[in-house]
């Protein structure tokens, strides 16, 4: 199984791309951007599974969804997203995706949703699709929390964050603490993560 994760951001997609590891999956490879994703699949050839970074530049919405199923020959696509709501699942899911991502899914469940999807089923949360809509959080940062979220996007050790802002690392950890709090995070990839969907950095 040959699969293509497209995120913008570095630490998100690498962190995805690890997940992907499996007996039956030969080859997993990550781009930044719509256009390269493109540019991927026309060079190496159709993947058995795309997936797509729905906040990404270029997407424009949903547009970029229908781009990629035309390039990858009508090979599964499928969305990613840290804070996409259920309407945009929905609106997905019509327009030809293969699945829907939430990108808190741990990573034997994102392994086993690639299967899924790769054999040509549609994958998308139970509890997700079922949620009422609600309205996105509203998240206040203060100026020192936003140098360290922006340390944490960059994937700095909290001795570099404090080093690069005259902290001591104690303090830095208790900034982590505070954001993970905040965004709802389970740990800094998934902060990193939400911090990036949410326009926080």
């Amino acid at each position: 199984m040959r699969i293509l994760v497209a995120d913008d951001h570095d630490l998100v997609r690498e962190t995805i791309a690890a997940y992907l590891h499996g007996d039956d999956i030969q080859d997993v490879r990550s781009v930044a951007s719509l256009d390269e994703a493109i540019a991927e699949v026309r060079r190496s050839g159709a993947f058995d599974l795309v997936l797509l970074d729905y906040a990404m530049p270029g997407m424009n919405g949903l547009e970029g969804l229908t781009q990629m199923i035309a390039a990858n020959d009508g090979h599964p696509v499928a969305i990613l997203s840290g804070t996409a709501k259920r309407q945009v699942a929905e609106r997905a899911l019509q327009a030809g995706a293969r699945g829907f991502i939430p990108k808190t899914l741990g990573a034997r469940s994102l392994l086993s949703a690639a299967r899924f999807m790769a054999a040509g089923e549609i994958y998308a949360p139970v509890a997700f699709l079922t949620a009422e809509p609600d309205e996105p959080p509203t998240i206040v940062l203060s100026g020192r929390e936003s140098q360290v979220l922006a340390g944490i996007c960059a994937g700095q050790s909290n001795k570099e964050i404090a080093r690069d802002h005259a902290l001591q690392e104690v303090t830095v950890k208790l900034y982590v603490k505070t954001l993970s709090r905040k965004l709802g995070a389970r740990n800094r990839t998934h902060a990193a993560m939400l911090a990036r969907d949410l326009d926080l950095i």
